[in-house]
């Protein structure tokens, strides 16, 4: 497996590496860090855009004149904060660790300016599976990261035993702080061109618990535990696994090689989701709130996959 995964452990560490000109000030930006970032800044432009173009649609349709609501940019900074920061902002309390834009305020200014730079571009491109499949492997790559390397620590490395210790809190920590944002952005209509609106998120409209970030972020948080013995709940199920099928010891993985596990598996995932939603140009579906598919009508399982990123 280490021989297989290998080059995925290399590129990690490449694009984990401090990055100029943020080191000139001594801030630990990665060359990931910034190509996240701008990947969630666009996919949210790209989603304001098609809710947009839809409710002009919409109005038409029902004979009345459109009534979006002007566009602010503190309003545009504050969706994308929350998508970052608000499953984090949840958990947090409940784990006794406060969120990490508290201590630092280098990554929320990252993505307010970026997200500022992707607000000047003449335009962006609707999504499609000549760009879509490609950043799959980005999305995964990025996303392994978040469910690997940044959710766990804050449970495994908790002051207390229970938590610590406890494979459900681990999972709960990362089904919520990896989907929460986009809940409550979706919850909110803060990417909507009308005004504030409460309205029901697409995870809890019919087939939403079968969106792809849902349950990946549980399944690859645990698969992680899993392999590296992160808490022994973990150690325990592959010892157990290892006597079932006649195996030796159960030894942890490398964390490495474990999370290159992981990103690949989250790029296979990504990837038949991108070629399952833009695949064919004559398949369209509807966007729902907080999801980014293709434009028209088809199932609604299909329609409640979603185009997430972190």
């Amino acid at each position: 497996m280490s021989l297989v995964l290998g080059p995925i452990v290399e590129l990690y560490r490449y694009v984990l590496a401090p990055v100029s000109p943020f080191t000139w000030f001594g801030l630990e930006v990665s060359t990931l860090d910034v190509a996240a970032t701008i990947r969630l800044c666009f996919v949210l432009r790209q989603l304001r855009e098609q809710f947009y173009r839809q409710h002009l649609q919409e109005s038409k349709a029902k004979g009345v004149k459109p009534t979006p609501e002007p566009r602010s940019f503190v309003r545009d900074a504050a969706a994308t904060l929350l998508v970052v920061y608000g499953g984090e902002t949840i958990t947090g309390p409940f784990l006794g660790v406060p969120p990490s834009f508290m201590i630092s305020g280098v990554v929320p200014i990252l993505y307010t300016v970026f997200q500022a730079l992707v607000d000047t571009v003449p335009s962006v491109p609707a999504p499609a599976i000549t760009h879509e499949l490609p950043l799959s492997f980005l999305d995964g790559l990025s996303r392994a990261y978040l469910l690997c390397n940044l959710i766990p620590p804050s449970v495994t490395s908790n002051v207390s035993a229970q938590i610590s210790t406890s494979p459900w809190t681990l999972l709960l920590t990362s089904f919520i702080t990896a989907n929460a944002g986009f809940f409550l952005t979706g919850l909110s209509s803060l990417l909507h061109p009308f005004s504030l609106t409460l309205t029901t998120p697409t995870e809890l409209l019919p087939y939403g618990w079968t969106t792809t970030d849902l349950w990946c972020a549980p399944l690859i948080t645990g698969l992680y535990a899993f392999l590296t013995h992160a808490q022994p709940f973990w150690g325990n199920a592959h010892g157990v696994i290892n006597t079932l099928l006649g195996g030796g010891e159960a030894t942890p993985i490398d964390a490495e090689v474990a999370r290159a596990a992981c990103a690949v598996i989250l790029s296979v995932l990504f990837s038949t989701r991108a070629a399952r939603n833009f695949g064919s140009a004559s398949v369209q579906v509807n966007t729902p709130p907080g999801k980014l598919l293709s434009n028209g009508t088809q199932s609604e399982k299909v329609a409640n996959d979603d185009e997430k990123t972190t």
